[in-house]
């Protein structure tokens, strides 16, 4: 090779180098560039303005924020058990912690283990019946590679002598386990959230990207719904018994695409991922394959009931009893937007509420809590969410690391806006 050979060559090599640099800088911040509330430490902690009487949340309408537990690490899922407190899976740490407000002044002084050193532990469930020696409880507790079942004992909120009921795939890009009991009469048959192995692909292991169904009389696990890349958060509506979930997209189609959604789950039921999204929008990205028929047109895919902006990470519902709050949100349905991490302009960081009537269609939408996102970073990633009869509020922040309390003030200056 002579030496203009080389000097050409390295021409040539430096540009080819630019060239993936120049891709790659363009890829990063086309997708990444608006990471940075997730990874930036806010100046001071939302718990410390909370305390100090700032407002840092905007509520709809007229609410009071206080602090109910701090310092959790990462808290996920809530929820109030047979005992009557408040539990919380901090699935980073390993342990499912009991709150425990021992002075009822509106805050847990004290985080007690319930069950610890577990699988990124993430849903939990419990299961009571009355028998001859008294009532006996079971909990359930979902980790990444399994669900287990434990000995509830209520005076001292402890779980003991687990023993696994179902082997799930471990590790995975989503590692998040979610369960709950179906509702009457199916109250023995136990749902199963399982989240995705990779943002998009084709599935080797059949229990992937689907909610599973877990029958406790006949101990058989079987397929509920399918085509559910990560289907993190599932509830019941009060008042029709069906099945919602919230669902994430994958990435890495633009800031605008693909839609979150909302699903209403049904049995047997294919929700599209990894080939369709939303109202059964073909992923012509992906699957390149082609087709006489539309692969994602009804009956063979089910489209999403709810479409929510790209990248919102839709995570934790709940929908607003009756008693105790203003009559136009009754029946409402609450969604915690966790906060994108791959767009180039945030978005997400805050709660939403959809407007709904008594049997669940939709009506329409507006923010219910926003402030955590400000030019400063994030000041939380809202998770998950509990609302209680008399206009309360309870949500995990897993940024954050706290749980709020948020107080409804009803009274007569708080009229459903749509009455006549």
């Amino acid at each position: 090779m002579n030496a203009d050979t080389k000097k050409y060559l390295k021409i040539l090599m430096a540009i080819v180098f630019i060239i993936v640099l120049s891709y790659l800088f363009f890829f990063l911040w086309k997708n990444f560039s608006g990471v940075w509330p997730i990874v930036k430490k806010p100046s001071e902690n939302i718990s410390d303005i909370i305390n100090k009487g700032g407002k840092p949340l905007s509520i709809k309408n007229s609410a009071n924020v206080s602090i109910y537990a701090k310092d959790l690490g990462e808290p996920r899922v809530l929820q109030f058990v047979p005992n009557g407190l408040l539990f919380v899976s901090v699935p980073g740490e390993g342990n499912i912690y009991a709150l425990i407000d021992a002075n009822n002044d509106g805050t847990a002084e004290e985080k007690k283990i319930v069950a610890g050193n577990l699988n990124n532990p993430h849903g939990f469930a419990f299961k009571c019946e009355v028998l001859d020696g008294g009532e006996k409880c079971k909990m359930y507790i979902a980790e990444t590679d399994k669900v287990s079942e434990f000995d509830f004992d209520k005076a001292s909120s402890t779980a003991s002598d687990g023993k696994k009921i179902v082997d799930l795939p471990p590790d995975g890009r989503h590692i998040t386990r979610t369960i709950m009991f179906m509702p009457s009469p199916n109250e023995n048959k136990l749902l199963i959230s399982v989240g995705s192995s990779c943002d998009v692909c084709i599935e080797k292991d059949n229990r992937r990207a689907k909610i599973l169904v877990y029958d406790m009389a006949t101990k058989e696990l079987k397929d509920f719904a399918a085509g559910l890349r990560n289907s993190v958060f599932i509830t019941i509506h009060p008042a029709t018994g069906k099945i919602w979930a919230t669902e994430m997209g994958r990435d890495f189609l633009g800031d605008e695409k693909p839609p979150d959604e909302i699903n209403i789950i049904e049995e047997g039921k294919n929700y599209g991922w990894p080939i369709c999204y939303g109202k059964n929008i073909h992923d012509t990205e992906f699957d390149k394959n082609t087709y006489i028929r539309n692969p994602c047109m009804d009956p063979l895919e089910t489209p999403s009931y709810i479409d929510i902006p790209a990248h919102s990470a839709p995570l934790g519902l709940a929908f607003i009893p009756e008693e105790g709050w203003p009559e136009d949100m009754r029946h409402d349905l609450l969604v915690a937007y966790h906060g994108s991490w791959n767009r180039s302009v945030p978005t997400g960081y805050k709660i939403v509420r959809y407007k709904l009537d008594e049997s669940g269609k939709y009506l329409g939408e507006e923010d219910f809590i926003t402030g955590w996102l400000t030019n400063d970073g994030a000041l939380g990633r809202p998770v998950d969410i509990i609302a209680l009869s008399g206009g309360i509020l309870y949500i995990s922040d897993d940024k954050a690391g706290v749980i709020y309390k948020v107080k409804y003030q009803v009274n007569s200056n708080i009229k459903s806006q749509n009455a006549k």
